[in-house]
């Protein structure tokens, strides 16, 4: 199997909208795409738990995440980087 395929994995950026709990981010992933049938251009959001091993991003924050194995229930998504 092909290295690069393997270990490519989702990269998304949004901004934290919500701490919960010490080590959980709730993050807001926005994009824009056009309607399949009235071809008006929208925009979709969809919110995804992140881990935060340091706890050190606030909210409001624009940060990066990775797409990882599953850390708990609804948790398969980590930080990578924050940029300020």
């Amino acid at each position: 199997m092909d290295d690069k395929k393997r270990n490519s994995r989702k990269v998304l950026t949004g901004i934290v909208k919500k701490k919960s709990g010490i080590k959980t981010l709730s993050v807001l992933v926005e994009h824009v795409m056009r309607h399949p049938v009235i071809k008006k251009v929208i925009k979709v959001h969809k919110k995804y738990l992140v881990h935060d091993d340091l706890g050190t991003v606030k909210v409001g924050t624009e940060v990066k995440i990775v797409q990882v194995r599953p850390i708990s229930k609804k948790k398969h998504w980590r930080i990578i980087n924050d940029s300020n």
